[in-house]
């Protein structure tokens, strides 16, 4: 920790939150920023990694200057009146809750920046790429960041546009499709969201989330709550995703391009989860106690259910798709994420926290993995990327162009650095002990072992065995794909893969650092939520 005035540190989240946006702006000059000489194209690339790498430094300075003695205190705050009449407030802060999901959200934007610098996106323009970029990034920090109902709902609708424009204009086959369904399912649940909202800031007489917090319910009926609760839990819900409501994800994760995927599934899931903790739990805990069984059984559903599409993709011959298989498994993770905030304890929601984070990191990984071995195979079946079937010969050399990907090719003997880092990421998502996602899964179940009073304990317990067996089944989904990618013969006659680039290791390396990090020092992340949590539960002040 450094000491850094409140004023500096006000102006750092004001940055953070502001930055994007003016570069999203800057991005669309006619002459935007940029080395001299170089292709506009290129230019405006490396005005996303400028802006977007500013940001981050900002964060992780905002990171060392937070006072982690006191991380359940909301810090650098910023409280400006905006509309008087409805007495909403341009009003942000930060604490233990928010802080580690602002950086993560400025890291992976700058690591999809720096990605998308060497790896131009194709089949658009630059400028606009950059701009979605960064429009995308300025909603989701600000999510994070803001501490007013209807600027929350606000920040959480913004990201909509420029990921719906990522999806249609630079994804894959059905891409036009995935990208309808992905702003469907999310604006109909963000309607119901915001009469939720609504309803909360006019019953209790301020849209203020501190004051709310403070409050702990008390100026709201129990009728209030549940209504509440049951309006905004079914917007968070979809964007959780929770089962049933995931159907979009699938689609939208397999049709996007890489930096789509990598900020959908890293970052722009934990808006939902992260509305769960910030404003169902301390605002209305009544309410939330009433649907927390209903909520831990969908969430453990989703776990299953999220395996077993998982294990049918895997399967050999049926044409599944490892991009899609990468986002079934997040039905499952963020599964354990709702599980141990349906906990309502401290140690449930922290692991909830954890879960988050560790996911971002995990999942990022992956889907820059599966993006790298499309763009050297052109392809993301697992039955061409595989091994082939007993009795399958390879063609014979020079049958097929030597740039051509043949199928049976293990990427061990091809690509050993590529394979390493798949099997790595595989292993860290199957929750492998030492690896950051051990802690938040196994902090979900304990949670759900000894739930908040008043909620059923057997009731927690079956969910708790359920999603242990999810565990499971998340192993054996994980461990098959390595087998059926990764290892294989040595006398299969086809052309070796290009293996990791400079510009891949330095955009990966960050996220298999933290991975570690993350795994074998838990207490970095869980001192900074663990206070914070156990305040809002007991129903204390900020």
């Amino acid at each position: 920790m450094i000491d850094i005035n409140e004023s500096v540190m006000q102006f750092l989240l004001a940055f953070v939150v502001v930055g994007p946006l003016l570069g999203a702006v800057a991005a669309l000059l006619p002459a935007p920023p940029g080395l001299k000489g170089k292709s506009p194209e290129q230019a405006v690339l490396r005005h996303g990694v400028t802006v977007t790498g500013a940001v981050l430094i900002a964060a992780i300075v905002l990171a060392l200057g937070f006072d982690h003695d006191h991380p359940s205190k909301m810090q650098a705050t910023t409280d400006i009146s905006w509309i008087p009449a409805l007495d909403v407030r341009i009003h942000l802060g930060t604490d233990g809750i928010s802080l580690p999901l602002l950086v993560l959200t400025a890291l992976l934007t700058f690591l999809c920046a720096l990605y998308s610098y060497f790896n131009p996106p194709k089949g658009g323009s630059p400028k606009a790429f950059v701009a979605l970029l960064l429009l995308l990034e300025s909603g989701t920090l600000a999510t994070f960041a803001v501490l007013d109902l209807l600027l929350f709902f606000l920040a959480f609708e913004m990201v909509l546009i420029p990921m719906y424009f990522l999806i249609a204009r630079w994804g894959g086959e059905g891409r036009t499709r995935a990208a309808w369904k992905f702003i469907l399912f999310t604006l109909l649940g963000s309607v119901v969201m915001l009469l939720g909202l609504l309803l909360i800031g006019i019953k209790a007489g301020t849209f203020d989330m501190v004051a709310l917090a403070t409050d702990n319910g008390r100026s709201l009926t129990a009728s209030v709550q549940v209504i509440a609760v049951l309006a905004i839990g079914i917007g968070l819900a979809v964007k959780a995703p929770m089962w049933p409501l995931h159907s979009w994800l699938p689609d939208a994760h397999t049709a996007a391009p890489t930096v789509g995927s990598v900020l959908l599934a890293g970052v722009l899931l934990k808006m939902g989860t992260y509305g769960f903790v910030r404003i169902l739990l301390p605002v209305a805990p009544h309410g939330f106690h009433t649907f927390a069984p209903y909520l831990a059984a969908f969430a453990v559903v989703g776990i299953v259910y999220g395996s077993l599409a998982c294990l049918a993709l895997a399967k050999p011959g049926a044409k599944g798709d490892l991009k899609r298989l990468i986002a079934y498994s997040s039905v499952g993770h963020m599964g354990f994420v709702l599980l141990g905030i349906a906990t309502m304890t401290p140690t449930g929601v922290n692991g909830a926290l954890f879960a988050n984070i560790a996911h971002g990191l995990i999942t990022g990984l992956l889907f820059f993995l599966v993006g790298a071995l499309k763009d050297r195979t052109g392809s993301t079946d697992l039955d061409t990327l595989a091994l082939p079937a007993p009795g399958h010969h390879p063609a014979p050399s020079g049958s097929a162009a030597p740039d051509r990907f043949q199928p049976g090719a293990a990427l061990y003997g091809r690509a050993p650095r590529l394979g390493g880092l798949l099997a790595f990421g595989a292993v860290a998502s199957l929750g492998l002990p030492g690896l950051a996602g051990f802690w938040g899964e196994m902090l979900a179940l304990f949670g759900a072992f000894r739930p908040a009073a008043g909620l059923s304990r057997p009731a927690f317990l079956t969910f708790m065995a359920i999603g242990a067996f999810g565990t499971l089944l998340t192993a054996a989904y994980m461990l098959i794909v390595v087998r059926r990618v990764c290892m294989g013969g040595a006398e299969r006659d086809v052309p070796e893969l290009a293996d990791v680039h400079g510009y891949e290791f330095a955009a990966w390396t960050p996220l298999v650092t933290l991975t570690v990090l993350a795994g074998l020092w838990p207490k970095a992340l869980l001192g900074l939520t663990d206070p914070a949590v156990q305040q809002f539960l007991a129903g204390g002040t900020r």
